[in-house]
């Protein structure tokens, strides 16, 4: 089992979760986060007067998938996510050692 967690631009959520759920995708975990990356923010002008934004607001996607689902997540969230410019996001998987639904008890891949 995999955990992969995508950070991508607030507006394009909606088109990841849609592409997502013809994967088989049944749940997803969505934060409103904060973050900079290689563009250090941005420079603003707000009523004529220039300053700088430190933090862009960004939205982080976790979802839990079967090992051999994360190339077709991978993929899906990279083309669905991508506009080309600066401040795409990222994408990282890690490893779940162990996942357990609360409710059933039910735990690892049955547990997702």
């Amino acid at each position: 089992m995999k955990l992969v967690m995508a950070v991508i631009k607030p507006f394009k959520l909606d088109e990841v979760r849609e592409a997502l759920m013809p994967l088989g995708i049944q749940g997803l975990t969505v934060s409103e986060v904060k973050g900079f990356g290689r563009q250090k923010g941005q420079t603003e002008i707000y009523r004529g007067a220039e300053y700088m934004v430190s933090f862009l607001p960004k939205v982080k996607i976790e979802v839990a998938v079967k090992a051999e689902l994360v190339e077709r997540v991978i993929e899906t969230i990279q083309n669905t996510a991508r506009t080309g410019k600066i401040g795409d996001g990222k994408i990282f998987v890690l490893d779940i050692e162990k996942a357990v639904r609360i409710r059933t008890g039910e735990t690892d891949a049955v547990a997702l």
